[in-house]
């Protein structure tokens, strides 16, 4: 899309009405990182636009012109990272995906939700292809275009469904927390999360997936590739294992057999050499330091008490989410619940828990739910 072309659509959606729905298309799988390879936009008196942010990587004048207009998105946290990448920031949403959960729909993919609430079926065989792709079949671009076609519709219909079940200020109070939220910061030690890690015992097999993993990730980047298609998890597992000592070692591996050239062979096994050559006290740790409390299965030998809270919580929490027919993590995260019954308030006072739970994030309508509940399960395992 020409700059000339990129005005005349931002023309148009400043000059519609309504809210504006917005949808993006990944290359998951194929392309390194999250960015958004299409984005497609709808709203009344202007149609539906499709703009290509490859062409067009700064669409922050659309993000100004929108800016106080509500947007309406399905799962807004799985695209509003790469609409921010690109200048599109929305202060109003609504997120009919949290809708749906949140009115107790028990499927609440785009596809089930338009069918079950307005009657009509989306295609959705083009859902996993590689949006990186240049030109864009017609077909793709036909199927992603009626990805937006219904969403205002969908949004009005899960609206009036929520302010039937009373839960429509809960669910705008959802939408402001999403809106508001900071990016996330960067994970610590992302390799621990390499697929198989749990085989992984020695300190040393573990600098290797480390060694390994920020090998593939840094060949991933450079080729704006998928890490998966340069080396699987799996291959990464085996070699640390393993700990080969040479490449004929390393080649007879599952993951780095006779497709893989003596060069990338060689890449790998300096991998594996580097992390058999450091030194002990530069090793990683077996485990990362906790942030908050332990898991679960180990509370009734370190603290009973607290696991006795825990299970009164959990059981007070469930029930309440089964009268109101939504998901129990979208009434309290269940990481919220874990936090106030391993540490909780000095003072199990109803201002105690609502001071603790605000410091855990919980909104106003979750507090309003929850509180009586947690304050008799905490007040009963300190009786």
């Amino acid at each position: 899309m020409a700059a000339e072309e990129l005005s005349r659509v931002v023309d148009a959606f400043a000059n519609a009405s309504g809210p504006v729905a917005v949808d993006a298309e990944r290359a998951s799988g194929y392309r390194y990182g999250q960015r958004a390879y299409l984005i497609q936009l709808r709203r009344e008196g202007a149609g539906t636009a499709l703009i290509d942010p490859v062409a067009c990587p700064d669409l922050s004048v659309l993000g100004e012109t929108l800016g106080g207009t509500e947007w309406v998105l399905h799962a807004a946290t799985q695209d509003l990272p790469c609409l921010r990448e690109i200048g599109m920031r929305p202060a109003r949403l609504f997120d009919t995906e949290l809708a749906g959960r949140l009115a107790g729909f028990a499927r609440v993919g785009l596809g089930a939700m338009v069918e079950s609430v307005l009657g009509y079926a989306l295609e959705k065989g083009h859902s996993a292809v590689d949006w990186s792709t240049r030109p864009l079949p017609d077909p793709w671009l036909r199927y992603a275009a009626l990805d937006v076609e219904l969403l205002v519709d969908l949004r009005d219909a899960l609206e009036a469904e929520l302010e039937r079940q009373g839960k429509l200020g809960w669910a705008r109070e959802e939408f402001a927390a999403i809106a508001s939220a900071p990016a996330p910061p960067p994970r610590k030690d992302p390799w621990r999360r390499t697929s198989g890690m749990h085989k992984v015992r020695r300190r040393r097999q573990m600098a290797a997936v480390r060694e390994l993993w920020t090998t593939r990730d840094a060949v991933a980047q450079r080729r704006d590739v998928s890490p998966g298609k340069v080396l699987t998890d799996a291959a990464i597992i085996e070699a640390a294992l393993a700990m080969p000592p040479n490449v004929r070692a390393l080649s007879a591996l599952p993951g780095y057999g006779q497709r893989m050239g003596r060069k990338q062979l060689e890449q790998w096994q300096a991998a594996v050499d580097r992390a058999r050559q450091l030194p002990d006290s530069e090793l990683p740790q077996q485990s990362q330091v906790p942030n908050g409390p332990p898991p679960p299965r180990s509370w009734a030998d370190k603290d009973p008490a607290a696991a006795a809270r825990l299970t009164a919580a959990r059981a007070a929490v469930n029930a309440r989410a089964d009268e109101l027919n939504l998901p129990q993590e979208n009434l309290l995260t269940p990481d919220s619940v874990r936090r106030l019954c391993w540490e909780p308030p000095a003072e199990v006072t109803e201002s105690g828990v609502t001071s603790a739970l605000r410091s855990l994030g919980a909104r106003e309508w979750q507090i309003e739910q929850t509180l009586p509940l947690l304050v008799a399960a905490l007040q009963a395992e300190a009786a």
